[in-house]
């Protein structure tokens, strides 16, 4: 009997990040600009909440 707590087979880990998903497809660096984005935005909302 195989054991359930092996490690998966080559095919089935290759199968699963080659699936294909109805997403969106973003490029790196553009989610590195939004994120930066987001942040300076919250910073500067928070620097002016004080005054």
């Amino acid at each position: 009997m195989p054991s359930l707590m092996g490690p998966q087979s080559q095919s089935g880990v290759m199968s699963f990040y080659d699936a294909p998903s109805n997403g969106p497809k973003l490029n790196p660096k553009m989610m590195m600009i939004i994120i930066l984005s987001f942040a300076i935005i919250v910073m500067i909302i928070d620097h002016f909440a004080y005054l």
